[in-house]
């Protein structure tokens, strides 16, 4: 039987993906990626902005399409909105026939045999304790190069504008050995990137209280040994140890330098110093962080519930500054958010003209129903103002991004090489550490899965253009 998977949204969302596509091979499915072909399809989707629930509306009607044709065909909804519109879609629209939520995903086996018998199955109960940690995920539309580990699910801060506390539950962190292990596993299929993924990892925990142990290369060891063995290195609340995510980056980056490390996402009132020396003190650690501003409001920021106030954040971004200068920052911006006046507005601008970030994700507010912005707040600020505040604050990050692009030209970057440019063979794309794209001429000495030294020559608004260096040289 074969499988068609389709996700929508946040990088958890596709690191999901994988997890349930290993169940389900488990269960003696193989995927495709032609969903007309498929007996189950599945769509893993995201609550975040209304648009994103509308597109995936439109996808199921194109599924249910498919299905008139074969009436075998099972139809499944995953993730944020499985949880949030179970009703809906089982029972008024009838748009599919499995809804899971992202707890839940253990349960397929018995939600897939009841699909069989055609009864509509559902699960959507939320866990405590789920991490998945125990499962390899398949990877997905993998270039096998990079990949995500997931080492956290589910999320404690109640920004009063985000649905995910109530569609994935209550913050857990997952057990370090299993995440090692997972990173290391990587490495040795010839993975030479991993993201470390949770909704905020900088609140990472495993343990009791005490200081973390010893990192791997003050001990002379290669690797996490047994458990079992009194001489291991161990996490746990038995033994009073804890492990924060300062500690768990170091594990990781410990692995083997040509493992590149990189993590998302941070939060203003969570990320530490220690993270950042650890950072600096590993060069495999990505010169790179995802810092969600939001806005540049104090007042907005309390409305938003975001715990930290416009100082609190500019001083962080100094920080990072100060320990890591080549670090490059990027962000999440909402803008018209309720009651958002026009100073308020312009203050985000300023802020974005101090941290000149590398670039950003920006987004008109979308009220979701159940979040406490909804409960408490009017969404006030008309379409036509949010999309001329839209409008001002993507061109000043335009600016900004191409600014920062033209900064590295005539440097020399560390690229890690995904495989071909998309408009041409004749050339190699990859990522610097800073998480932008390069594109260089291909050179045969080297292949996807390869560092090479590239001589930044040019950029366009988004990518930075250059020759290897070698090949510069002669």
């Amino acid at each position: 039987r074969k499988l068609y998977i389709e996700s929508y949204g946040c990088a958890m969302n596709f690191s999901d993906s994988e997890i349930v596509a290993s169940i389900m091979q488990d269960m003696g499915f193989e995927t495709t990626s032609q969903y007309k072909e498929a007996d189950v399809i599945f769509i893993n989707t995201c609550s975040i902005r209304d648009n994103a629930e509308q597109r995936v509306r439109n996808r199921l009607r194109e599924f249910g399409a498919a299905k008139n044709k074969r009436p075998g065909m099972t139809i499944g909804v995953l993730g944020c909105m499985a949880e949030r519109l179970k009703s809906k879609f089982l029972e008024e629209e009838k748009l599919v026939d499995i809804v899971i939520g992202p707890d839940s995903y253990r349960d397929l086996p018995n939600l897939i045999a009841q699909s069989d018998d055609g009864i509509r199955a559902v699960n959507v109960l939320l866990s405590r304790e789920e991490t998945y940690a125990d499962i390899s995920p398949v990877r997905l539309n993998s270039n096998g190069i990079s990949a995500f580990v997931s080492i956290m699910r589910g999320c404690d801060n109640m920004c009063s504008f985000c649905v995910v506390p109530f569609t994935r539950g209550r913050e857990r962190s997952r057990d370090p050995h299993s995440i090692v292990q997972e990173a290391r596993e990587l490495f040795e299929n010839g993975y030479r990137e991993v993201t470390l993924l949770g909704q905020n990892v900088d609140s990472y925990k495993w343990g009791g209280t005490a200081s973390p142990p010893a990192p791997l290369q003050e001990r002379g060891e290669n690797e996490l040994q047994d458990e079992n063995d009194p001489n291991s290195l161990s996490f746990g609340e038995g033994r009073g140890e804890a492990l924060n995510f300062a500690g768990l980056l170091e594990l990781v980056a410990q692995i083997n330098p040509l493992l590149r490390v990189r993590f998302s996402t941070s939060h203003p009132k969570d990320i530490t110093d220690e993270v950042l020396h650890t950072m600096k003190k590993y060069e495999n650690i990505c010169n790179h962080i995802h810092l969600p501003v939001q806005s540049g409001n104090s007042r907005v920021l309390e409305l938003m519930n975001r715990t930290y106030t416009r100082e609190w954040y500019i001083e962080r971004i100094d920080t990072i500054k100060k320990l890591i200068p080549d670090c490059a920052v990027s962000t999440d911006i909402i803008i018209g958010f309720c009651t958002e006046t026009e100073e308020e507005h312009q203050d985000t601008l300023s802020l974005m003209d101090y941290a000149q970030f590398d670039f950003a994700y920006m987004y008109t507010y979308s009220e979701r129903p159940g979040t406490l912005a909804a409960k408490r707040f009017e969404d006030d600020i008309p379409e036509t103002v949010k999309t001329r505040r839209f409008n001002e604050i993507l061109k000043k990050q335009q600016e900004c991004s191409l600014k920062r692009l033209e900064q590295h030209i005539g440097k020399t970057h560390k690229v890690l090489i995904d495989g071909f440019s998309k408009k041409s063979d004749n050339d190699f794309s990859g990522k610097s550490e800073h998480n932008i794209t390069v594109v260089f001429p291909v050179n045969k000495a080297y292949k996807a899965g390869d560092y090479v030294d590239v001589k930044i020559e040019r950029c366009t608004p988004a990518t930075l253009i250059g020759k290897i260096k070698a090949d510069v040289e002669i």
